[in-house]
């Protein structure tokens, strides 16, 4: 029963370290791309003539920054914030009375 015990213990920090590695790829993978997202469109608008305030506020410029932040916002309250407002035994609960409804389900029919 320890033993079981501890391997649980292990595969939910496992879990846990393998959402943060994925939510660090995200965020370094977001900051990489939109910075040359945002240096090629800078450029190409000071190519055709506009200021480099000009070029780098414009709208379209910072779209990308403003779409996949949100989208990156999500991704960090999925990691972080959810299991505050939830728990950090949500899931463990949530298997647990899954399994016990199936258990359930099967011994009526």
């Amino acid at each position: 029963m320890e033993t079981q015990n501890s391997n649980l213990k292990y595969l939910k920090a496992k879990n846990k370290v393998e959402k943060l590695k994925r939510f660090y790829t995200h965020a370094v993978v977001y900051l990489v791309i939109n910075t040359v997202i945002t240096t090629v469109k800078v450029m190409n608008n000071m190519n055709n003539g506009e200021s480099f305030d000009q070029a780098f506020y414009d709208f379209s410029t910072l779209a990308t920054w403003l779409v996949w932040g949100i989208a990156l916002a999500i991704h960090a309250f999925s990691v972080f914030g959810l299991p505050l407002i939830v728990g950090d035994d949500w899931e463990e609960r949530k298997i647990e009375k899954l399994m016990n409804d199936e258990l359930r389900k099967d011994k009526y029919n």
